[in-house]
């Protein structure tokens, strides 16, 4: 493991005409299709140019998913294959933290996302999200709590809290990411396991498939109390969700991924439904269309913006920095096909504009704002990075 600390790239986001050009004009997986209403896709670009400087904090890391800060300036890391690491402020990576829970980590399971508890100086409380094995090939996401040890190299009082219902025998659509909201519960985001045969059930009501979820901090159901719902269903109708975060109203804002095209942002209600798999704005990677190949029907909600081309979203944060302040109430979302990352200019909860920016610094998994409001990024490869974004004045 290496860290660089020496290494400050300069890199002009560019916000010309110039880059918008570049993802505005290129031609959609599902030809045909139009927004149900002006600006839901496309949005022009986003406004005001910003040099940043990037700075390599650790390297070598094993494909990182999540990650989330300490009190004392330094990070949580989650591999993938099934390490949590500290990372220092200066920058030093600690061993393996041991007494995780079992593991499934084929194909995009593993350990996922991580969340550390608001009052961690005092109760040194962390969540986890993973993917569980269930026997005979199958696996499920998990949820667990545990506190951190003193010395930071051990979870002790580990206790699993939810695991997505049914298991299914797929290594793919774990969903994962958590948030705690401002009355102190837990959104679980989820997918709906990408195989033909559990994507079939994600509208139905019995089931976590395709589902948001909202737990207390031990696991109590706390959901929109729909009648016929499981009690921790929060919204249904959703692929596969890792970006997700609050905005300054304590609102939950998600952006899921979609097949080939549809990606998309939605700000998930109480008891709503959004349409997956009767609705989207992609077609199936053999380019059919899912289902009746229809984007709105009575009763589903639409997204508030999507992609066409995909930017295969994970990882997002609602920026309320200092270090940014033209960028006060945005979102910033990691893109894994884009390889950049993505800003949201939103103006009255719709999308004013969009810009990509970091274009080329690969496939990022997570994104998150360090105290001072820099960026924190992790890009997702065998030798992944965890990578300081900080304004070039």
């Amino acid at each position: 493991m290496l860290r660089i600390p020496a290494m400050l790239v300069p890199a002009l986001l560019l916000s010309g005409a110039a880059c918008a050009q570049d993802f505005n004009d290129k031609a959609p997986n599902a030809a045909g299709q139009t927004p149900a209403f002006e600006g839901q896709t496309r949005a022009p670009e986003a406004q005001g140019a910003v040099r940043l400087d990037t700075e390599v904090v650790v390297d070598g890391l094993d494909h990182p998913w999540g990650m989330d800060p300490l009190p004392d300036g330094s990070w949580l890391v989650t591999e993938r294959s099934g390490a949590l690491r500290m990372v220092a402020a200066d920058g030093t990576l600690s061993d393996p933290i041991t007494g995780l829970p079992d593991l499934d980590a084929r194909g995009q399971g593993g350990l996922l996302d991580v969340l550390v508890a608001p009052d961690f100086e005092q109760s040194r409380r962390i969540w986890l999200s993973y993917a569980a094995p269930a026997g005979e090939g199958r696996n499920q996401t998990g949820v667990a709590t545990a506190t951190l040890s003193q010395d930071g190299r051990s979870l002790e009082n580990l206790k699993e809290i939810f695991r997505q219902q049914p298991a299914w025998a797929s290594d793919k659509h774990f969903g994962s990411r958590l948030v705690l909201d401002r009355d102190g519960m837990l959104f679980v985001t989820l997918g709906e396991r990408s195989d033909p045969e559990p994507r079939a059930t994600a509208q139905n009501d019995d089931n976590h498939i395709g589902k948001l979820v909202r737990i207390g901090p031990d696991g109590a159901p706390a959901g929109a109390g729909t009648e016929g719902w499981l009690p921790e269903t929060w919204s249904k109708g959703h692929r596969n969700v890792q970006s997700a975060a609050l905005d300054g109203q304590g609102r939950l804002w998600i952006v899921e991924m979609g097949p080939q095209g549809g990606d998309e942002l939605n700000q998930p209600q109480a008891g709503l439904n959004y349409g997956w798999p009767i609705i989207t704005y992609g077609e199936d990677y053999d380019g059919t269309p899912i289902g009746e190949g229809i984007t709105a029907q009575e009763g589903l909600e639409q997204p508030v913006y999507y992609w066409d081309p995909v930017i295969a979203p994970s990882g997002m944060v609602i920026y309320d920095g200092e270090m940014f302040p033209e960028w006060q109430g945005d979102m910033l979302v990691g893109g894994l096909v884009a390889k950049a990352l993505v800003r949201l200019d939103i103006e009255g909860d719709r999308v004013a504009g969009e810009g990509r920016y970091l274009e080329g610094i690969g496939r990022v998994r997570d994104v998150e704002q360090a105290a001072d409001g820099s960026l924190m990024l992790l890009t997702d490869a065998d030798n992944g990075q965890m990578i300081r974004v900080t304004r070039a004045d």
